[in-house]
């Protein structure tokens, strides 16, 4: 009799091998899926075990018409609502196995521990952002003459802040911080003008010159706009991606363990609170 041509022996269709999980960069072991990948790598795994668990207790309560009665009004409906819950409860406790082996296949990693580690990372992050915001309650006093240079430039902030739908106040905060209001102010990273603006950061946004007060405050007002867009509007995400760069916010998952950029988020801060005193 000829053999049965299994769709797991075509050639085209399956890897002869499975992928390897850790991809190799300059002689250094790296995983192959970002942490991004793996949370979605994560969910898919345990939606699926819970979608097989919820066809095994339909399939073991087929016999008795459902777990509500054949002649129950609504039954059927509330069969699935039911299957999908219980389903779904026991997949998020202990569940099978079937989605840690998915997940471990996958990634090389057991789901329960890099959930795990999301969750200490994610409370980690909070711990610090908490403790932020108890420094940030310290009121510090502005520098006369800072202020008074600052003040040459209200009418350009005002425009800017309606301009790009940021608070003037911040915009401020953030220039005191910067510069101290000083339009020549230039730092050892080669950052420009009130808002220290970088020159590839600057070409960016459009700025054709970082030295010119409007075109400054403008990119630099503009930059903190699409940055409080991209992180929902949380002021300290986006001043650690101004002074930072989102690939560190990225990277870290949050506010970047640097003790600078930690300082910049809480001077901004203390002068916010000044504003709004």
């Amino acid at each position: 009799m000829e053999g049965l041509r299994l769709k797991t022996t075509h050639p085209n269709v399956h890897f002869n091998k499975p992928l390897d999980v850790e991809v190799k960069t300059k002689n250094v072991s790296e995983s192959r899926y970002s942490k991004a990948e793996k949370t979605k790598l994560a969910k898919a795994s345990k939606d699926f075990e819970s979608v097989l668990t919820g066809m095994m207790i339909k399939s073991m309560t087929k016999t008795t018409d459902g777990m509500f009665g054949e002649d129950n009004y609504g039954g059927d409906v509330l069969d699935v609502l039911f299957e999908t819950e219980m389903a779904n409860h026991i997949t998020e406790s202990k569940g099978m196995g079937i989605a840690n082996k998915i997940f471990k296949n996958l990634s090389g990693e057991e789901l329960s521990a890099f959930e795990n580690k999301i969750m200490m990372e994610r409370k980690d992050f909070s711990i610090e952002k908490k403790n932020i915001s108890k420094v940030t309650n310290n009121k510090i006093s502005f520098n006369d003459k800072a202020l008074e240079r600052l003040s040459k430039y209200d009418s350009i902030i005002k425009s800017a802040a309606e301009k790009f739908g940021v608070d003037d106040k911040l915009i401020k905060s953030v220039i005191l911080t910067e510069s101290a209001a000083k339009n020549n102010a230039k730092s050892n990273a080669s950052a420009k003008g009130l808002m220290q603006l970088m020159d590839s950061t600057a070409t960016d946004l459009g700025v054709k010159n970082v030295w010119d007060a409007k075109d400054n405050i403008n990119g630099g007002t503009k930059y903190l706009s699409k940055l409080l867009k991209r992180y929902d509007g949380d002021v300290d995400m986006a001043l650690a991606g101004y002074n930072a760069g989102p690939g560190n916010v990225k990277k870290y998952n949050g506010i970047p363990p640097f003790k600078e950029t930690q300082n910049y988020i809480k001077r901004v801060n203390n002068y916010l609170n000044n504003w709004n005193k």
